[in-house]
């Protein structure tokens, strides 16, 4: 019995399942150009479809809508494919659903892509897209900038300014179904608690000094002099500036 699950109102449960061998039969009475075969086509690949759609259950944009858009992939995919290539459907059709969403995605972005930018995501895009549809691995961002003749950074930069950007209020499951958001676990390994308590209670511990003490650490650790430098610049010996260091630091140590 098939599992029943809804997504975007559709229940996977009543989709139908075809073997390899009847979609390579529906598809040639497509491309001989039978509408009913390909409405029958179309909603025996939703599942496909939906589970493509999955992958972007993050974004922003209405995931109805985003459904819309891969069905508009999916329908490309059928126009384009060529059938006397042996090539499962479903490895030609899902780059090409990806595609269609992506760009969807980066057209109803709130931010601002400059054109030359997009252009080249688009050359980037449809680059992935050839290369991938006789294949099953990854296409990598070598191959797409080789394909297109221009550098690594080019195609990241391209890939990157299209990207869906992610809010620090995004919410998110973990592996035990706790919701969580993303700000929870982004951490400030400059601005922590612990480093400011610790800059705050040095400091404490420095205005504890006296005042020779505090130039010797000045002269020593902020502006980076020797101990001669720092026993010219003073006017002590370097035994004496030796020694208020020292005392100094043990000191500072004693109060942290």
């Amino acid at each position: 019995m098939a599992r029943r699950v809804y997504i975007c109102g559709i229940d996977t449960s009543t989709l139908p399942k075809i073997t390899r061998e009847e979609s390579e039969q529906i598809l040639k009475k497509i491309k001989a150009g039978d509408e009913q075969a390909k409405d029958y086509y179309i909603y025996c690949n939703m599942r496909l479809v939906l589970s493509v759609v999955q992958r972007f259950v993050s974004s922003k944009e209405n995931m109805d809508d985003i459904f819309q858009v891969g069905c508009v992939g999916l329908l490309k995919a059928i126009d384009n494919f060529d059938i006397t290539l042996n090539v499962q459907f479903s490895t030609y059709a899902v780059p090409m659903i990806i595609g269609e969403i992506k760009r969807f995605l980066r057209d109803s972005s709130a931010m601002r892509v400059s054109r030359s930018l997009r252009d080249t995501a688009y050359l980037v895009l449809k680059s992935k897209e050839k290369l991938q549809s006789n294949r099953n691995d990854e296409v990598g961002l070598e191959e797409v900038a080789s394909d297109l003749n221009i550098t690594i950074r080019e195609v990241y930069d391209a890939i990157d300014a299209i990207s869906t950007p992610l809010s620090l209020d995004e919410s998110f499951f973990n592996e035990g179904d706790e919701e969580m958001r993303l700000d929870e676990h982004i951490a400030d390994t400059e601005h922590s608690v612990e480093k400011w308590i610790d800059h705050t209670d040095l400091l404490d511990a420095i205005k504890q000094l006296d005042e020779r003490e505090r130039e010797i650490l000045n002269l020593r650790y902020f502006i980076g002099k020797t101990q001669m430098e720092v026993s010219d610049s003073v006017g002590i010996s370097q035994a004496q500036v030796s020694r208020l260091e020292k005392n100094a630091l043990a000191h500072i140590k004693k109060s942290l």
